[in-house]
């Protein structure tokens, strides 16, 4: 299962926010793909295109941040972020 926060921010104050989660997809990436296709739903912006950067920042990190430059349409945000959650096991 992943759990990610997604979050638009404008002049450095997130002015919308949520955590979605996935799991039971085939794989990580359909599980983070389904995570993003929710947020950009909920916060009605279409979908980010990855560019090499943000594969390298979220690989590292666990986090990127998509500018306009990955999107075709203008916004009224300055930047969407997304950032992946670790859930702690529980122990039984």
């Amino acid at each position: 299962m992943i759990k990610i926060w997604g979050k638009l921010i404008k002049h450095n104050k997130i002015i919308k926010d949520k955590v979605v989660t996935a799991g039971g997809g085939e794989n990580y990436q359909q599980d983070l793909k389904k995570c993003i296709i929710v947020l950009c739903s909920e916060f009605d912006i279409e979908k980010p295109y990855w560019l090499p950067t943000n594969l390298e920042e979220y690989n590292r990190r666990g986090k990127t941040i998509f500018t306009q430059d990955n999107f075709i349409d203008r916004f009224s945000f300055d930047k969407f972020v997304i950032e992946e959650l670790k859930t702690k096991n529980k122990k039984q």
